[in-house]
């Protein structure tokens, strides 16, 4: 019997405990897919201090707990200038993210995200979201707490990640220190957040 595919959404930036749960409970009936958000300017991966680890990074990640038993996809990907997508439904850039999404995926899918505003947009799009309780600690808090660590603070950043994970983070602590004190240079609409650069 075929599965229905859930498609799950996210920066994945780290990947945190939560995610994993998250992944572990849309495993039992499913066939999950995770689409790690990428963006691109000018053929390459941008990264900050809001998207600091790249796609393969993010892979990387997923793949040393679940290994081949979901899969990790590229397709959820914006190229700059970002600015294109806009407005939502209105921008035919827009929907082209829908199509690169559900490329090689049946009607009987559903997308997950844990956040309302994302859910909202998803539902406008006609992508079946189902909408599930968002995690106390996010991943932007055990970010900032990772950063936190890279600056010589006291942080806890590891309780919340994976041990998998952790030895991989380690293993690129020089990407962390690297934008443990730069500029966060994002901007957040609609329950989604872009690169200020590339986004004009």
């Amino acid at each position: 019997m075929q599965l229905t595919v859930a498609i799950y959404l996210a920066h994945l930036n780290p990947v945190t405990k939560a995610h994993v749960k998250i992944i572990e409970e849309l495993k039992k009936a499913n066939e999950v897919r995770v689409f790690p958000v990428i963006f691109i300017n000018k053929g390459e991966e941008i990264n900050s201090r809001s998207f600091p680890f790249n796609f393969e990074l993010r892979k990387k990640m997923l793949q040393s707990i679940f290994g081949e038993s979901i899969s990790v996809l590229s397709n959820y990907a914006f190229s700059a200038p970002f600015i294109k997508y806009m407005p939502p439904l209105l921008s035919p850039f827009s929907w082209n993210i829908k199509r690169q999404i559900l490329d090689g995926v049946s009607d009987d899918y559903f997308t997950y995200t844990g956040d309302k505003a994302e859910g909202f947009v998803l539902k406008l799009y006609g992508l079946k979201p189902r909408i599930g309780v968002r995690k106390t600690i996010s991943a932007s808090i055990v970010k900032e707490k990772m950063f936190d660590a890279a600056l010589g603070k006291d942080s806890d950043w590891e309780n919340y990640v994976p041990t998998e994970v952790v030895k991989i983070i380690r293993e690129n602590w020089n990407i962390v220190k690297k934008y443990s004190s730069a500029e966060d240079l994002t901007y957040r609409l609609l329950g989604m957040k872009f690169p200020k650069y590339g986004f004009w």
